[in-house]
């Protein structure tokens, strides 16, 4: 299949995208596609250019050059037809309505809108539809963000930091009901960006990594973590004095605890029980996401 082809299917399509800010790249010229149906996790630090990509996306900001396309026609077309919906870390909610009437609001400026009581019941917020959103906790308010962006029945839903603000049994919550949302055959497509790492590695089916405006790493899970060679060995060594150890390329030591990254991690083990054969509990892992995410995301030269 050609490129051009698999552009043409694709839900989201970006092609040389590029955004300054004076002198400032925030995004500096990258090649994206999302194919109808992925969940697709959008990571890097502060300053990294998801922001900017999202608001490129959702029709926020215009690109300085590049192409966008969204299942084929422009992001403002997309928005106005309610293919694409975003629920944002911070959007206002309506302090004196009720968590239905918020979302019937919502519901009143599309087309062809989900019933209201659907995307209560999909968002988990089915039992606050009374509720003024004044009185909600900020794990509820997220929620009902979620419902806000579920109601017009998008097609691709982005999502910015969805599950700031709620505790471990609700994010829980939150993504068993956003894996029954795009679990069914009608290709929905997500794209969520996140500081939870265990978010991307559980939820997402493919994971970019963005650093300085640029994509540095784009694939499943298990590619990204390969990408950065090496193993972690942890090991418990009751007084031990010199960790310079062949095959290792930082240690860390708290208590009798240590912590080895290791770019060889055999010569490391035989060098460790060589030096301290009293070592014990030793346990030889490879580089989860968050260790591919620091080596890839890390400051540059730029």
């Amino acid at each position: 299949m050609t490129q051009t082809a698999v552009r043409a299917g694709a839900a989201v399509a970006l092609s040389g995208l590029r955004k300054r800010f004076g002198e400032v790249r925030a995004v500096d010229g990258i090649d994206l596609v999302i194919s109808p149906g992925e969940v697709v996790a959008l990571l890097g630090p502060n300053g990294a250019g998801k922001s900017t990509t999202v608001d490129m996306l959702l029709a926020l900001s215009t690109p300085d050059g590049g192409e966008i396309s969204v299942f084929g026609t422009s992001p403002r077309e997309a928005v106005v037809a309610g293919r694409i919906s975003a629920m944002l870390q911070s959007g206002a909610l309506l302090d004196d309505a009720t968590v239905a009437e918020a979302v019937g609001l919502v519901a009143a400026l599309h087309r062809e809108p989900m019933p209201v009581e659907q995307a209560l019941r999909q968002a988990g917020i089915a039992d606050l539809a009374g509720r003024k959103c004044t009185k909600l906790s900020g794990g509820q308010k997220q929620r009902v963000r979620f419902a806000l962006a579920l109601v017009c029945d998008p097609d691709l839903l982005v999502l910015d930091e969805p599950t700031v603000a709620m505790d471990v049994e609700t994010r829980r919550a939150f993504w068993q009901q956003m894996r029954a949302y795009t679990d069914t055959d009608t290709g929905r497509t997500v794209l969520f960006a996140t500081h939870y790492l265990d978010e991307a590695e559980e939820y997402a089916d493919r994971v970019v990594l963005m650093r300085s405006g640029r994509i540095v790493a784009d694939g499943s899970v298990a590619q990204v973590r390969a990408a950065v060679s090496g193993r972690t060995l942890r090991a418990v060594v009751p007084g031990a004095a010199d960790l310079a150890l062949p095959g290792v390329r930082s240690a860390e030591r708290r208590g009798d605890q240590i912590t080895l990254t290791c770019t060889d991690s055999d010569a490391a083990v035989r060098a460790l029980l060589a030096r301290y054969p009293h070592a014990h509990d030793i346990e030889i892992t490879a580089l989860g996401l968050e260790d591919a995410f620091l080596a890839l995301t890390g400051e540059d030269d730029r």
